[in-house]
């Protein structure tokens, strides 16, 4: 096997370690809250087409099964570079590959940047006028954004793996979600401008990474004395961080919201179609 093809395949194997972030539900709901931030002079467009923002929501997790590169954008392990904040990885993309090497930066994640590509996608995509791109650009840009206000996809320790609780993941992201739907408050503010796309992907992904060891903890003590993780697990695990999945879920919605609302400002305020 030569070296490039067998880097190639370790590449692949690395970064399929990672599992999907919020489960199908919250991307929806995401997208679905996001409409609600946005100023009135964009609300009619995204409005029209909220259902197609919800029905797309989960796009690029179908991605990665054609992309093979496609699950390194969904996480960043940030505790990979040092202690919070961080400081040795830079956030410009140039000086991380300089710094650190492609394959470092693949192998521990491109989250920010791919919020700031996309965010550059959906304005181009707005420039031009071409509606079709813009709402699947947008539908993307809010899956991603998502991704970044999830504590766990900011870690290497992402499913609890590197501390025997395999499947954390599943059970915050996904069941907590499913489970406690109907308790989760929409409660964002408006959307505003966004100045620096990439730089604010980087800080959301620092936010939810406070959060991390606090859910690993939690899932721990929550599991204590019961057979497996029933309900009564989620009860308990839902009462010690139930609050962390609403506050970050609706500072998701109030990003994507403002993402969407800077890549019209930046495209240069177009006039939108009413549907």
């Amino acid at each position: 096997m030569s070296s490039a093809i067998g880097w190639g395949v370790l590449f692949w194997l690395l970064a399929c370690r990672a599992v999907f972030a919020w489960g199908p539900a919250a991307h929806r709901l995401v997208n679905n809250w996001a409409v609600e931030t946005l100023p009135a002079e964009v609300r009619g467009f995204f409005e029209a087409n909220r259902q197609f923002l919800i029905d797309h929501a989960n796009d690029p997790d179908a991605w990665m099964k054609k992309d093979r590169y496609e699950r390194v954008r969904h996480y960043i392990y940030l505790d990979k570079y040092g202690l919070f904040p961080y400081l040795s990885l830079p956030h410009s993309y140039r000086e991380a590959l300089a710094r650190y090497g492609s394959g470092r930066i693949g192998r521990d994640g491109t989250l920010p940047w791919q919020v700031g590509q996309y965010s550059l996608r959906l304005t181009n995509a707005l420039k031009a006028r071409d509606w079709e791109a813009a709402k699947l650009d947008a539908a993307a840009l809010g899956h991603y954004v998502a991704d970044a206000h999830d504590p766990l996809h900011t870690t290497q320790n992402f499913n609890g793996q590197l501390t025997g609780e395999t499947g954390l993941e599943q059970r915050f992201a996904d069941r907590l979600v499913e489970h406690y739907t109907n308790f989760l408050i929409f409660h964002a503010s408006e959307a505003a401008k966004i100045s620096d796309p990439t730089e604010r992907g980087f800080e959301m992904a620092l936010e939810a990474n406070t959060w991390a060891d606090r859910i690993i903890l939690a899932d721990r003590q929550c599991r204590d004395d019961l057979p497996d993780y029933n309900d009564d697990y989620l009860d308990r695990f839902y009462a010690q961080v139930g609050s962390v999945a609403i506050q970050e879920l609706n500072g998701a919605a109030h990003d994507t919201g403002s993402y969407w609302y800077t890549a019209w400002l930046n495209a240069g305020r177009p006039e939108l179609p009413s549907r």
